[in-house]
């Protein structure tokens, strides 16, 4: 399947039984929601996913779950986050033979490599696959920043499409679209910036609480995308307390408790996570409960 880097694509969690083992069927039951909502496709094994603590057998099991459940409807993209370059030309290899769609892909892990070893690590995963990919740019929290000249070493790989925008710099997307026009979709990947970066020309958004949110994400997207961006405003300002649980070290638990309070996930995190206690986790149920209170009626977006 060839991907349209645009719309909605949701970061899911991995769900976990109370036994520690994937619990397909709640996973299920989240992506069938994400798909009822309209979203673009489903991104796996991300960070809030819970990708480091997920065995390889486990990160083949999902693939092969979601494109099952998917059934052709939308890409199935699984991040990539090793080490190793070999590594990493494993998993793409294993994503591709699983029937993933497309790979996100993160800079070496770990090693802090430098812009020609990353560029170099890059380009031998993205050689190695016909599968396309999209870089993750997050030098916040990963500490290698994907600057523009490495984009243009990148460019000759015609299966780099893409990048997730998580610099926090707005306008990096002004930037990518001066100097290289429409060579790279550009997708945001913080959701406190989404909209922002939306109404300057990013494609899309790789969101985090539309695991619990997805037609209020989906229909931000829509509005804005149809110059209704007076309409989209109205539901960003509503959403951004609950978007703010994504620019969390604990946003993991966060957004699996907001998960539950919307009917579709569980709060089982895997260790060395653990669910939120005492006041950390009443601060986030109020942010939750208040949202769910006000939650907005939404117009017809899917007709947008």
């Amino acid at each position: 399947m060839s991907i349209q880097w645009k719309g909605v694509m949701p970061a899911v969690t991995t769900k976990f039984t109370s036994e520690d083992t994937l619990d397909l069927v709640n996973f299920e039951v989240n992506i069938k929601a994400q798909l009822a909502a309209g979203v673009s496709g489903i991104i796996l094994g991300g960070t809030l996913g819970e990708a480091s603590t997920l065995t390889d057998d486990e990160k083949r099991i999902l693939i092969r779950k979601t494109v099952e459940i998917v059934d052709g409807a939308v890409p199935v993209i699984i991040n990539i986050a090793e080490q190793t370059t070999t590594a990493a030309i494993d998993a793409a290899r294993k994503a591709e033979e699983d029937g993933a769609s497309g790979l996100m892909m993160l800079p070496p892990m770990r090693y802090k490599a430098d812009d020609r070893e990353t560029v170099v690590y890059f380009k031998k995963v993205a050689n190695s696959t016909s599968l396309p990919i999209m870089i993750y740019n997050n030098p916040v929290d990963y500490g290698i920043e994907v600057t523009l000249d490495m984009f243009e070493e990148l460019a000759t790989c015609k299966n780099i499409q893409a990048v997730k925008e998580s610099t926090r710099d707005i306008s990096n997307i002004s930037r990518m679209k001066t100097r290289f026009g429409d060579r790279f979709a550009i997708l945001s990947g913080v959701d406190t910036l989404a909209l922002e970066s939306l109404l300057m020309g990013a494609d899309g958004w790789v969101a985090g609480l539309v695991c619990a949110f997805p037609a209020e994400t989906v229909a931000i997207y829509k509005l804005a995308k149809a110059d209704k961006v007076q309409e989209a405003i109205k539901i960003y300002r509503w959403f951004l307390p609950l978007l703010e649980l994504d620019i969390n070290t604990k946003l993991v638990q966060n957004i699996k408790l907001a998960e539950v309070a919307t009917g579709i996930g569980t709060e089982n995190v895997r260790e060395p996570r653990l669910p939120l206690v005492g006041e950390e986790r009443e601060n986030v149920l109020a942010i939750i409960e208040n949202g769910l209170k006000t939650r907005p009626t939404l117009p017809a977006y899917k007709q947008l």
